[in-house]
């Protein structure tokens, strides 16, 4: 049986948000990096700041760059994270319109 869903672009963002921001070590990553006074950091400094294996913080980085609420730019070896200034605000909207009264 199909049903008809009609979510509307909103809902599919707010769900793709909601699903980045569904684990504690996502939640401390875009924490870091939005109060972060330079807006950026490397993924060996997360490494060293998280107590977990860099495969795992990769997996994580994956999930917050899917829903684009990060963005990477690669300098071998390194990697630099930044917050996508542009989503984060858009989230930031959506989720404040979502809970309002």
């Amino acid at each position: 049986m199909n049903k008809n869903t009609n979510y509307t672009e909103e809902q599919k963002q707010i769900a793709r948000f909601a699903k980045a921001l569904s684990h504690p070590v996502r939640v401390y990553i875009l924490d870091y990096i939005s109060n972060n006074t330079k807006t950026c950091c490397y993924s060996g400094d997360l490494h060293d700041m998280l107590d977990i294996a860099r495969s795992t913080l990769s997996e994580h980085l994956k999930e917050l760059k899917r829903a684009e609420l990060i963005q990477g730019e690669i300098n071998p070896p390194y990697i630099k994270y930044c917050i996508n200034r542009e989503n984060w605000k858009k989230a930031r909207e959506l989720f404040a319109g979502f809970f309002a009264d």
